[in-house]
């Protein structure tokens, strides 16, 4: 004789209908969230970014008047002529490496990060006996790539670019002062220069 399997029961039919349900949402949400949040939501905030913000959207590039273009307002360059205002010290790959964002993370005690800003502090004071070095201008940023620097960094460096350049410090310190950004909203920040766009001008100071 044969036996008969019995037929299933109706609760353990449920409960395959249960977990194949819960497979084919899960299933399901992960498609659906991945074509909103992973390109629909990425695709929308990029198209409004260009049409209400283009030159932040686009890099915050800065261009010559024929379009070249020579740096980002986001990205410091490096400076290192008299003729120039220099920015922060940068420990981003060789200096100031955007492939290569990032700080020294040496401690305060490191005998290395002592005796490199101490160097800076030597060198920047016999060029401005007297007076006190802004402390941005001898330690670097988080990023390596900080493209301001205080007003008071700007305006200890201008007697160097003034006698360099044989212009008079007043015309170097009226350039400054047109190039500080105040706190966003009066709150945000501090108070910052642009060192390349401030060069910038500077060259056309000069001229």
């Amino acid at each position: 004789m044969h036996s008969v399997s019995a037929p299933p029961s109706a609760s353990t039919v449920q409960a395959t209908q249960i977990t194949h349900s819960v497979w084919k949402t899960s299933i399901l949400f992960t498609l659906v969230t991945t074509v909103l949040l992973g390109l629909g939501y990425p695709l929308l905030v990029t198209g409004v970014a260009g049409l209400l913000f283009p030159h932040q959207a686009a890099g915050s590039l800065i261009k010559l008047n024929d379009g070249t273009v020579i740096g980002s307002e986001l990205l410091a360059q490096s400076f290192t002529s008299d003729r120039y205002f220099h920015p922060r010290p940068s420990a981003a790959g060789n200096g100031y490496d955007a492939t290569s964002s990032s700080g020294s993370n040496l401690a305060q005690s490191n005998k290395a990060l002592v005796t490199r800003i101490q160097g800076d502090i030597d060198k920047l004071a016999a060029q401005n006996p007297g007076k006190p070095v802004p402390i941005d201008l001898v330690t670097t940023s988080a990023s390596g790539l900080d493209p301001d620097i205080t007003p008071d960094a700007a305006y200890y460096q201008a007697p160097r670019i003034a006698k360099t350049r044989n212009i008079s410090p007043e015309s170097v310190q009226k350039l400054i002062e047109q190039h500080i950004t105040s706190r966003q909203l009066g709150l945000l920040g501090e108070p910052r220069v642009n060192v390349l766009k401030l060069n910038l001008d500077l060259d056309k100071l000069g001229k």
